[in-house]
Protein backbone atom coordinates (compact mmCIF):
# COMPACT_ATOMS: atom_id res chain seq x y z
CA UNK A 1 0.00 0.00 0.00
CA UNK A 2 1.43 3.44 -0.91
CA UNK A 3 2.45 5.86 1.90
CA UNK A 4 1.33 9.01 1.02
CA UNK A 5 2.08 10.81 4.18
CA UNK A 6 3.19 14.16 3.11
CA UNK A 7 7.50 14.55 4.11
CA UNK A 8 8.27 17.35 6.29
CA UNK A 9 11.76 18.35 7.94
CA UNK A 10 12.03 19.22 12.15
CA UNK A 11 14.71 22.10 12.76
CA UNK A 12 15.39 22.58 16.91
CA UNK A 13 15.80 19.21 18.64
CA UNK A 14 14.64 19.63 22.03
CA UNK A 15 11.95 18.78 24.14
CA UNK A 16 9.43 20.27 22.30
CA UNK A 17 10.24 18.74 18.94
CA UNK A 18 10.11 15.46 21.41
CA UNK A 19 6.26 15.86 21.47
CA UNK A 20 5.90 16.78 18.23
CA UNK A 21 7.60 13.34 17.07
CA UNK A 22 5.84 11.64 19.43
CA UNK A 23 2.29 12.87 17.88
CA UNK A 24 3.40 12.54 14.03
CA UNK A 25 4.23 8.75 14.99
CA UNK A 26 0.22 8.53 14.83
CA UNK A 27 -0.39 10.46 12.21
CA UNK A 28 -1.67 9.30 8.73
CA UNK A 29 -1.40 12.70 6.52
CA UNK A 30 2.70 13.75 8.00
CA UNK A 31 5.80 11.89 8.41
CA UNK A 32 8.78 13.54 9.71
CA UNK A 33 11.83 12.48 7.60
CA UNK A 34 14.80 14.80 8.10
CA UNK A 35 15.62 16.65 11.86
CA UNK A 36 18.35 19.60 11.92
CA UNK A 37 20.11 20.68 14.95
CA UNK A 38 23.50 22.65 15.25
CA UNK A 39 24.54 20.28 17.82
CA UNK A 40 25.91 16.80 16.65
CA UNK A 41 24.69 15.13 19.78
CA UNK A 42 21.37 16.41 19.72
CA UNK A 43 20.62 15.23 16.03
CA UNK A 44 22.09 11.93 16.92
CA UNK A 45 20.40 11.10 20.46
CA UNK A 46 17.11 12.06 18.32
CA UNK A 47 18.11 9.54 15.68
CA UNK A 48 18.16 7.01 18.00
CA UNK A 49 15.03 7.92 19.83
CA UNK A 50 12.91 8.72 16.84
CA UNK A 51 14.64 7.03 13.62
CA UNK A 52 14.36 10.06 12.33
CA UNK A 53 17.51 10.83 9.17
CA UNK A 54 19.67 13.51 11.21
CA UNK A 55 20.97 15.97 8.50
CA UNK A 56 24.53 17.75 9.07
CA UNK A 57 23.41 21.25 7.35
CA UNK A 58 19.99 22.94 7.21
CA UNK A 59 20.59 23.47 3.34
CA UNK A 60 20.71 19.84 2.28
CA UNK A 61 16.91 19.74 4.06
CA UNK A 62 15.47 23.24 1.97
CA UNK A 63 17.35 21.61 -1.17
CA UNK A 64 15.29 18.02 -1.04
CA UNK A 65 12.71 18.36 -3.17
CA UNK A 66 10.82 15.29 -1.29
CA UNK A 67 10.45 17.65 1.57
CA UNK A 68 7.15 19.90 1.53
CA UNK A 69 7.58 21.65 4.88
CA UNK A 70 9.65 22.16 7.61
CA UNK A 71 8.47 22.00 11.30
CA UNK A 72 10.44 25.01 13.28
CA UNK A 73 10.78 24.09 17.15
CA UNK A 74 13.41 26.85 18.24
CA UNK A 75 13.72 29.69 20.38
CA UNK A 76 11.12 32.46 19.47
CA UNK A 77 13.62 34.92 18.17
CA UNK A 78 15.13 32.58 15.14
CA UNK A 79 11.57 31.94 13.98
CA UNK A 80 11.91 34.89 11.90
CA UNK A 81 15.21 34.12 9.79
CA UNK A 82 14.39 30.04 9.61
CA UNK A 83 11.20 30.61 8.85
CA UNK A 84 12.46 33.03 6.16
CA UNK A 85 14.81 30.41 4.23
CA UNK A 86 12.12 27.70 4.57
CA UNK A 87 9.35 29.93 2.89
CA UNK A 88 12.27 30.77 0.13
CA UNK A 89 13.51 27.35 -0.70
CA UNK A 90 9.27 26.87 -1.39
CA UNK A 91 8.46 24.79 1.25
CA UNK A 92 5.78 25.61 3.90
CA UNK A 93 6.43 26.45 7.38
CA UNK A 94 5.62 25.01 10.99
CA UNK A 95 6.29 27.62 13.80
CA UNK A 96 5.86 26.80 17.42
CA UNK A 97 3.78 29.59 19.26
CA UNK A 98 4.14 32.67 19.75
CA UNK A 99 4.73 33.25 16.04
CA UNK A 100 7.49 35.31 16.91
CA UNK A 101 9.56 37.06 19.44
CA UNK A 102 7.98 40.49 18.10
CA UNK A 103 5.00 41.54 16.49
CA UNK A 104 7.38 43.54 13.62
CA UNK A 105 8.45 39.76 13.13
CA UNK A 106 5.38 38.30 13.38
CA UNK A 107 3.95 40.45 10.63
CA UNK A 108 7.22 39.16 8.43
CA UNK A 109 6.73 36.01 8.88
CA UNK A 110 2.84 36.28 7.61
CA UNK A 111 4.32 38.11 4.77
CA UNK A 112 6.22 35.58 3.68
CA UNK A 113 3.30 33.94 2.64
CA UNK A 114 2.55 36.30 0.06
CA UNK A 115 5.81 36.94 -1.62
CA UNK A 116 6.87 33.44 -1.77
CA UNK A 117 3.31 31.57 -2.50
CA UNK A 118 3.94 29.00 1.02
CA UNK A 119 1.21 28.84 4.00
CA UNK A 120 2.77 29.61 7.47
CA UNK A 121 0.81 27.39 10.29
CA UNK A 122 1.39 28.00 14.33
CA UNK A 123 1.23 26.17 16.92
CA UNK A 124 -2.05 27.47 18.55
CA UNK A 125 -2.93 23.79 19.53
CA UNK A 126 -4.97 24.79 22.72
CA UNK A 127 -7.94 25.52 20.28
CA UNK A 128 -8.01 21.91 19.24
CA UNK A 129 -8.57 20.34 22.82
CA UNK A 130 -12.11 18.75 22.23
CA UNK A 131 -13.36 20.33 24.99
CA UNK A 132 -12.46 23.73 23.78
CA UNK A 133 -14.15 22.06 20.34
CA UNK A 134 -17.35 21.33 22.53
CA UNK A 135 -17.57 24.89 24.06
CA UNK A 136 -17.39 26.42 20.51
CA UNK A 137 -20.24 23.55 18.73
CA UNK A 138 -22.31 24.40 21.82
CA UNK A 139 -22.37 28.43 21.87
CA UNK A 140 -22.98 27.73 17.75
CA UNK A 141 -25.53 25.77 17.83
CA UNK A 142 -27.31 28.89 20.96
CA UNK A 143 -27.28 26.09 24.02
CA UNK A 144 -25.83 28.79 25.59
CA UNK A 145 -28.28 32.11 24.30
CA UNK A 146 -26.07 35.17 23.69
CA UNK A 147 -22.53 34.82 25.11
CA UNK A 148 -21.43 37.72 26.66
CA UNK A 149 -18.88 36.55 29.41
CA UNK A 150 -15.52 34.64 29.26
CA UNK A 151 -12.76 33.56 31.80
CA UNK A 152 -9.50 31.74 30.82
CA UNK A 153 -6.40 30.75 33.30
CA UNK A 154 -3.10 29.26 32.02
CA UNK A 155 -0.75 28.64 35.45
CA UNK A 156 2.00 26.76 36.50
CA UNK A 157 5.11 26.96 38.59
CA UNK A 158 7.29 27.76 36.21
CA UNK A 159 9.19 31.28 37.84
CA UNK A 160 9.92 29.29 40.84
CA UNK A 161 12.80 27.22 38.76
CA UNK A 162 14.58 29.68 36.87
CA UNK A 163 17.94 30.23 36.68
CA UNK A 164 19.96 32.74 34.88
CA UNK A 165 20.52 30.11 32.26
CA UNK A 166 17.56 29.84 30.82
CA UNK A 167 16.03 32.03 28.58
CA UNK A 168 12.45 32.64 30.17
CA UNK A 169 14.34 34.76 32.70
CA UNK A 170 14.96 37.56 30.61
CA UNK A 171 12.78 40.62 29.69
CA UNK A 172 13.29 40.63 26.13
CA UNK A 173 13.38 36.75 25.68
CA UNK A 174 10.21 36.09 27.58
CA UNK A 175 8.24 39.33 27.57
CA UNK A 176 5.39 39.48 30.58
CA UNK A 177 7.02 36.02 31.89
CA UNK A 178 3.45 33.91 31.86
CA UNK A 179 1.85 36.63 29.92
CA UNK A 180 3.87 35.94 26.70
CA UNK A 181 3.72 32.16 27.48
CA UNK A 182 0.80 31.22 28.88
CA UNK A 183 -1.77 33.91 28.52
CA UNK A 184 -1.21 33.55 24.69
CA UNK A 185 -2.60 30.17 24.47
CA UNK A 186 -5.57 31.35 25.83
CA UNK A 187 -5.83 34.75 23.92
CA UNK A 188 -6.07 32.38 20.99
CA UNK A 189 -8.61 30.36 22.40
CA UNK A 190 -11.19 33.19 23.37
CA UNK A 191 -10.17 34.76 20.00
CA UNK A 192 -11.68 31.57 18.72
CA UNK A 193 -14.53 31.16 21.06
CA UNK A 194 -15.11 34.96 21.03
CA UNK A 195 -14.47 36.54 17.74
CA UNK A 196 -12.72 39.68 17.26
CA UNK A 197 -10.58 41.67 20.17
CA UNK A 198 -10.43 45.14 19.89
CA UNK A 199 -8.47 46.13 23.32
CA UNK A 200 -7.06 44.70 26.23
CA UNK A 201 -5.88 45.95 30.08
CA UNK A 202 -3.38 44.22 31.95
CA UNK A 203 -1.76 44.70 35.45
CA UNK A 204 1.06 42.11 36.68
CA UNK A 205 3.40 41.57 39.72
CA UNK A 206 6.60 39.89 40.41
CA UNK A 207 6.26 37.69 43.13
CA UNK A 208 9.12 34.81 42.84
CA UNK A 209 11.54 34.68 45.37
CA UNK A 210 14.23 33.63 42.19
CA UNK A 211 15.30 36.91 40.99
CA UNK A 212 14.33 36.65 37.28
CA UNK A 213 13.79 39.58 34.99
CA UNK A 214 10.38 38.41 34.15
CA UNK A 215 7.21 39.29 35.93
CA UNK A 216 5.23 36.09 37.15
CA UNK A 217 1.79 37.38 37.46
CA UNK A 218 -0.38 38.72 35.45
CA UNK A 219 -4.45 39.75 34.59
CA UNK A 220 -5.48 40.49 31.31
CA UNK A 221 -9.03 41.93 30.51
CA UNK A 222 -10.81 42.03 27.26
CA UNK A 223 -13.19 43.74 25.03
CA UNK A 224 -14.66 41.48 22.25
CA UNK A 225 -16.02 43.48 18.83
CA UNK A 226 -19.39 42.25 19.98
CA UNK A 227 -19.14 43.52 23.41
CA UNK A 228 -18.58 40.45 25.45
CA UNK A 229 -16.02 40.85 27.68
CA UNK A 230 -13.54 38.14 28.68
CA UNK A 231 -10.52 37.63 31.51
CA UNK A 232 -7.51 36.16 31.16
CA UNK A 233 -5.32 35.03 34.31
CA UNK A 234 -1.95 33.66 33.91
CA UNK A 235 0.68 32.91 37.27
CA UNK A 236 3.70 31.31 37.22
CA UNK A 237 4.17 30.67 40.87
CA UNK A 238 1.21 28.12 41.17
CA UNK A 239 0.44 24.11 39.94
CA UNK A 240 0.09 24.36 36.74
CA UNK A 241 -3.97 24.48 35.56
CA UNK A 242 -5.51 25.10 32.13
CA UNK A 243 -9.31 26.08 32.22
CA UNK A 244 -12.00 27.86 30.57
CA UNK A 245 -15.48 29.49 31.12
CA UNK A 246 -18.14 30.63 28.74
CA UNK A 247 -21.30 32.24 30.17
CA UNK A 248 -23.97 32.82 28.26
CA UNK A 249 -28.26 34.11 29.18
CA UNK A 250 -28.76 30.18 29.03
CA UNK A 251 -26.21 28.46 30.42
CA UNK A 252 -22.71 28.87 30.99
CA UNK A 253 -19.84 25.39 30.03
CA UNK A 254 -16.92 25.00 32.07
CA UNK A 255 -13.60 22.99 31.29
CA UNK A 256 -10.20 22.22 32.80
CA UNK A 257 -7.50 19.63 32.30
CA UNK A 258 -4.75 18.06 34.04
CA UNK A 259 -1.99 20.22 33.02
CA UNK A 260 0.26 17.15 33.91
CA UNK A 261 -1.32 15.99 30.41
CA UNK A 262 -0.28 18.82 28.01
CA UNK A 263 2.47 16.46 26.68
CA UNK A 264 0.75 13.68 26.39
CA UNK A 265 -2.57 15.09 24.98
CA UNK A 266 -4.22 11.61 23.65
CA UNK A 267 -4.40 10.89 27.59
CA UNK A 268 -6.52 14.45 28.29
CA UNK A 269 -9.98 13.12 28.42
CA UNK A 270 -8.85 10.64 30.77
CA UNK A 271 -9.09 13.42 33.58
CA UNK A 272 -10.31 16.13 32.20
CA UNK A 273 -13.83 18.17 33.16
CA UNK A 274 -16.62 19.72 31.28
CA UNK A 275 -19.73 20.64 32.43
CA UNK A 276 -22.85 22.71 31.13
CA UNK A 277 -24.83 24.20 33.28
CA UNK A 278 -28.33 24.83 31.81
CA UNK A 279 -31.23 27.79 33.32
CA UNK A 280 -31.90 29.34 36.54
CA UNK A 281 -31.46 26.45 38.69
CA UNK A 282 -27.91 26.29 39.00
CA UNK A 283 -25.45 23.85 40.39
CA UNK A 284 -28.43 21.13 40.45
CA UNK A 285 -29.03 21.37 37.33
CA UNK A 286 -25.00 20.86 35.76
CA UNK A 287 -24.75 18.45 33.31
CA UNK A 288 -21.57 16.74 33.11
CA UNK A 289 -20.26 15.82 29.26
CA UNK A 290 -17.85 12.98 28.33
CA UNK A 291 -14.73 14.26 26.72
CA UNK A 292 -13.78 12.43 23.72
CA UNK A 293 -9.77 10.98 23.15
CA UNK A 294 -7.88 14.22 20.67
CA UNK A 295 -4.85 14.64 20.17
CA UNK A 296 -4.37 18.46 19.68
CA UNK A 297 -0.40 18.15 18.83
CA UNK A 298 -1.40 15.41 15.85
CA UNK A 299 -4.25 17.70 15.02
CA UNK A 300 -2.18 20.57 14.06
CA UNK A 301 0.47 18.81 12.65
CA UNK A 302 -2.21 16.96 10.48
CA UNK A 303 -3.83 21.07 9.25
CA UNK A 304 -0.21 21.78 8.63
CA UNK A 305 0.19 18.28 5.97
CA UNK A 306 -3.14 19.45 4.27
CA UNK A 307 -1.20 22.56 4.01
CA UNK A 308 1.72 21.41 2.42
CA UNK A 309 -0.64 19.40 0.42
CA UNK A 310 -2.97 22.09 -0.93
CA UNK A 311 -1.06 25.48 -0.79
CA UNK A 312 -3.82 26.08 1.26
CA UNK A 313 -3.94 28.06 4.86
CA UNK A 314 -5.58 26.70 7.63
CA UNK A 315 -6.98 28.20 11.20
CA UNK A 316 -3.90 27.82 12.64
CA UNK A 317 -2.79 30.32 10.35
CA UNK A 318 0.29 33.15 10.48
CA UNK A 319 -2.83 35.97 10.75
CA UNK A 320 -4.37 34.40 13.37
CA UNK A 321 -1.03 34.11 15.35
CA UNK A 322 0.01 37.52 15.27
CA UNK A 323 -3.37 38.32 16.51
CA UNK A 324 -2.50 36.30 19.63
CA UNK A 325 1.03 37.73 20.43
CA UNK A 326 -0.95 41.41 19.58
CA UNK A 327 -2.69 40.94 22.34
CA UNK A 328 0.26 40.26 24.43
CA UNK A 329 1.62 43.59 23.28
CA UNK A 330 -1.21 45.58 24.18
CA UNK A 331 -1.20 43.85 27.43
CA UNK A 332 2.36 45.03 27.93
CA UNK A 333 1.94 48.05 26.95
CA UNK A 334 -1.29 48.91 29.55
CA UNK A 335 0.84 47.48 31.85
CA UNK A 336 3.32 50.62 31.24
CA UNK A 337 -0.33 52.92 31.70
CA UNK A 338 -1.21 51.43 35.02
CA UNK A 339 -3.96 49.12 33.44
CA UNK A 340 -5.31 51.75 30.72
CA UNK A 341 -6.89 49.78 28.35
CA UNK A 342 -4.96 49.20 24.90
CA UNK A 343 -6.66 49.45 21.35
CA UNK A 344 -5.27 46.03 18.92
CA UNK A 345 -5.59 47.94 16.07
CA UNK A 346 -2.94 50.75 17.36
CA UNK A 347 -0.63 47.95 17.87
CA UNK A 348 -1.05 46.41 15.05
CA UNK A 349 -0.66 49.67 13.15
CA UNK A 350 2.14 50.78 14.98
CA UNK A 351 4.08 47.75 14.61
CA UNK A 352 3.16 47.84 10.62
CA UNK A 353 5.26 51.25 10.83
CA UNK A 354 8.03 49.83 12.31
CA UNK A 355 8.04 47.47 9.94
CA UNK A 356 7.59 49.29 7.12
CA UNK A 357 10.60 51.74 8.37
CA UNK A 358 12.30 48.17 8.66
CA UNK A 359 11.79 47.66 5.06
CA UNK A 360 13.29 50.65 4.27
CA UNK A 361 16.48 50.63 5.84
CA UNK A 362 17.10 47.16 4.90
CA UNK A 363 16.22 48.53 0.86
Amino acid sequence: MPDNRVKVGIVGLGRWAKVLARAARGSDSLEITAAYSRTQDKRTAFAREFGIAPVADLSAMLADPAIKGVILTVPNEQHLPLARAVAKSGKHVYTEKPIATTLEDGLEIEALEKTHGVTCTVGHSARLMAGIRMIHDAAEAGELGRVAFMEANFSNERALELTPDAWRWYKDRAPGGPLSQLAIHQFDVLHYLGGEIVAASSISSKLSPVGAEVDDQSMTLLKFADGKIGYVGSSWTSPGVFTVRVFGAKGLMHYEIDFGTWDTPEKLHESSTLFIQRGKDGYAKREELKVPASDMFRAELDMFAESCRTGKGNELNARNGNIAIAVVYAALRSIEKHGQSVAIADVIAESNRKLAQRSRHVA
